[in-house]
């Protein structure tokens, strides 16, 4: 028979599956995949719930309904300053993962180098691929996820075309600064090249952190689009919600590709977002101080049992460095270990490496869990620990 595609048949089940699968057969507590424990605000359930039964439930407009691109352009002014013409300048998706696949497929050609930064979130490679563009890595390195100038002049050149940010950024829990930002602009700039940016925890920052999304950056506002996320915002993965705001050249670019990948996203569910994205500041701030709360809580706990954690600023993801408690095998072997014996699920972080040489010594655990399930994996990480000592 003939072959099948030969770009997406190379990558093998994604990580994120591989381990929660082993978890449930372990029974184990899964603090490796992304999503929280408790559905979302009460209040645009309802909403949602309300949408569905009174309509309309036919196809609403392929950029998506007024409410939601209103309410998004309003959001974006709101926290950020950004001015947009949500008629124009905003799309809504079926989740963020669809909204990169449009970005790319819109604005890379075959042969095209793309800028990406790692670890990266397991997608980013596979669909850089499918879209015919060509990878350049610019690797981070925990404990403290330094950006270098020097790996960033080996990976830009008069070939690149875009970079591929995520910020706050997972796996690592990193907020890149204003200096930070201000040094990928100048790249992105000098390169004549464009800028998609995942910020789906634009929300999720601690401390002094803070989101400062790259398009407010001066020269960046025509060659940025900026990446949502309902699902991240409000507790609510499943409902595969997202949005792009951009200049409305590169938007109505973007929008020939969503048309022909999914075109629509449920009303009801739009509307309901567009609800949620209008709560007032008190919402937003219990959601950092939570997830504040949570981070603190288990890097403090991991601390106690031996662990040194890497920096983390933001997201729902803390890294371990798994040498720190003297153990010798990978950061595979370990999850492994952990799920089979302790009954906890984290995930290696080599897995979101792309380059050889990877780091395989840290592991990635997700804190945006109830405080109950949080204590019970500690018990359980603190039994084995201990009976191994």
């Amino acid at each position: 028979m003939k072959q099948t595609n030969e770009v997406l048949g190379r990558f093998g089940t994604t990580v994120f599956e591989v381990m929660s699968k082993l978890a449930m057969e372990n029974k184990a507590i899964n603090l490796g995949q992304g999503f929280p424990d408790e559905d979302g605000p009460e209040d645009v359930r309802a909403m949602a719930a309300k949408g569905f039964v009174e309509g309309p439930n036919q196809y609403p407009p392929m950029m998506g309904t007024k409410e939601l691109r209103n309410a998004v352009a309003h959001s974006n002014h709101r926290f950020y300053g950004i001015a947009v013409e949500p008629d124009t300048d905003i799309i809504v998706t079926s989740g963020a993962t669809e909204a990169l696949n449009d970005c790319l497929m819109a604005l890379i050609n075959p042969g095209d180098e793309v800028v990406l930064l790692e670890p990266l979130y397991d997608c980013y490679l596979p669909l850089v691929l499918r879209a015919g563009g060509i990878p350049k890595f610019v690797r981070l390195d925990p404990p403290h996820w330094e950006l270098s100038k020097e790996r960033l002049d080996a990976a830009f050149s008069e070939k690149t075309k875009l970079l591929l940010l995520n910020t706050p950024m997972n796996p690592t829990g990193k907020v890149f600064t204003a200096e930070e930002l201000q040094l990928l602009a100048d790249y992105v700039q000098k390169y004549d090249a464009y800028a998609v940016c995942d910020e789906v925890y634009e929300h999720i920052t601690f401390g002094l952190a803070r989101h400062i999304p790259l398009c407010t950056l001066h020269g960046m506002g025509d060659r940025t689009v900026r990446i949502g996320s309902a699902g991240k915002t409000f507790s609510l993965t499943g409902w595969k919600v997202g949005y792009i705001t951009g200049c409305t050249e590169l938007i109505g670019k973007i929008a020939k590709a969503h048309q022909f990948v999914t075109f629509t996203t449920p009303p009801a569910l739009q509307n309901a977002v567009a609800f949620g994205l209008e709560k007032d500041d008190e919402f937003y701030n219990d959601l950092q101080d939570s997830m504040q709360a949570k981070r603190d809580f288990f890097r403090n706990a991991l601390n106690d049992i031996g662990f040194e954690t890497a920096d983390c600023d933001g997201t729902y993801f803390i890294n371990a460095d798994i040498r720190s408690i003297g153990y010798e095998g990978t950061d595979v072997e370990f999850c492994q270990e952990i799920i089979t014996k302790a009954g906890v699920a984290a995930l290696p972080v080599s897995a979101f490496y792309a380059t050889e040489g990877a780091v395989n010594h840290f592991v990635r655990f997700c804190f945006c869990k109830r405080e109950d399930v949080l204590t019970t994996a500690i018990r359980r990480l603190e039994e084995f620990f201990n009976g191994n000592d």
